[in-house]
């Protein structure tokens, strides 16, 4: 695919803050506050070992605490859009529960420990302390745009057999709608939500030289899967037309069309971005961690951390051409991480907080 891109480009653009949100839980014994959103919705989340709280980012700011019925080591959660369920999704089980831990369903799965583990685990207690357990690798779910579907990845059984699947659930019983094998080995993965319920966006991370990105369609009788082979995926458009990957080498940005999964433009990091002043690294790379697409015309990506702080570019999509660096009125750190339509976020270097940003005369 030919690149666009402008070369050398490194003109600042400015971001505007738009507010600092102090994390809810103790940074010492909680991952970072994180950023949920689908459409007209928007949630701050932070797990912590024995609850995970959940606060609005937009109306009066309620925040929900949810029991936590394992520590957060041992698996990642989802939340539902509207707040009022929390889907932990863990070693041995997908369990849903609302805000006073009553438990509304849950579905057991096979063992993300590496040793063989033939054990259907009823019970978190029964596992709680064993070393393969505790350092188990995991899947992820997420919810649809609409909430009304669950979309989970998972290992089907026990056994030495043990394979992994994509699943279809619905959220109110967890009866599972439908199923795909991902063909993966996974040590750890991520969904991202598209606009349109039907769609989803899956990376499965199978080590430093291994990871598929799978993009799900569901029309409601039959999931289709399509899979791109040494890809990371990053951020999903406001539209949902779009979706942007990029390679494990962290070389390339790639636009990929959403209805479809044609690449359409590419990004060559080295030819696009300039090296930062006394840099002795022989390249730039992309971020593989995250990046935001807060407009269908700009797309923020960030390059690997350099001494003097993480440097964020500002794309335009629709031709892959980089405009330039973003310019931000005090240090950030970490890369920079989608709120939703007009806005990114970045978290603070030590986790008390998050800041919430737009470009400009973009509303």
């Amino acid at each position: 695919m030919p690149n666009d891109a402008a070369h050398g480009s490194s003109a600042q653009i400015p971001a505007r803050h738009l507010a600092t949100v102090a994390a809810p839980l103790d940074p010492a014994s909680a991952d970072a506050p994180q950023v949920l959103h689908w459409p007209g919705r928007t949630l701050l989340v932070q797990r912590a070992d024995t609850e995970l709280a959940v606060r609005e980012l937009e109306g009066d700011g309620m925040e929900v605490r949810f029991p936590a019925p394992w520590p957060r080591r041992y698996g990642s959660v989802a939340v539902s859009p509207t707040g009022d369920v929390a889907v932990f999704a863990g070693v041995h089980a997908l369990r849903a529960v609302n805000s006073t831990g009553a438990v509304r369903w849950e579905l057991r799965h096979g063992c993300w420990s590496a040793a063989v583990c033939t054990e259907a685990h009823a019970s978190f207690s029964e596992y709680a302390d064993d070393y393969h357990h505790g350092h188990a690798d995991s899947g992820s779910a997420a919810f649809s745009s609409d909430g009304k579907l669950l979309w989970a990845h998972v290992r089907n059984h026990a056994g030495d057999d043990v394979e992994e699947e994509w699943l279809i659930i619905d959220p109110a019983d967890g009866t599972v709608l439908t199923r795909a094998g991902t063909m993966t080995v996974g040590s750890g993965s991520s969904h991202f939500p598209h606009p349109n319920p039907a769609y989803m966006g899956l990376t499965v991370g199978e080590g430093e030289e291994s990871s598929p990105v799978l993009w799900g369609h569901w029309d409601g009788e039959r999931l289709t899967v399509q899979r791109f082979v040494e890809e990371v995926l990053l951020a999903v458009s406001p539209s949902g037309e779009h979706f942007l990957t990029t390679d494990l080498g962290q070389w390339t940005l790639y636009l990929h069309r959403a209805d479809d999964g044609m690449e359409l433009r590419q990004l060559d990091a080295e030819e696009a971005v300039p090296h930062p002043a006394n840099e002795d690294d022989d390249r730039v790379r992309w971020d593989y961690e995250a990046a935001a697409f807060p407009y269908d015309d700009t797309a923020v990506v960030g390059t690997e951390d350099y001494p003097e702080g993480p440097r964020h570019w500002l794309v335009d999509p629709r031709t892959m051409a980089l405009h330039g660096q973003v310019a931000y009125p005090f240090p950030v750190s970490g890369p920079p991480r989608s709120a939703g339509q007009g806005a990114w976020y970045t978290v603070s270097a030590d986790q008390t907080c998050l800041h919430l940003w737009n470009l400009p005369h973009r509303e």
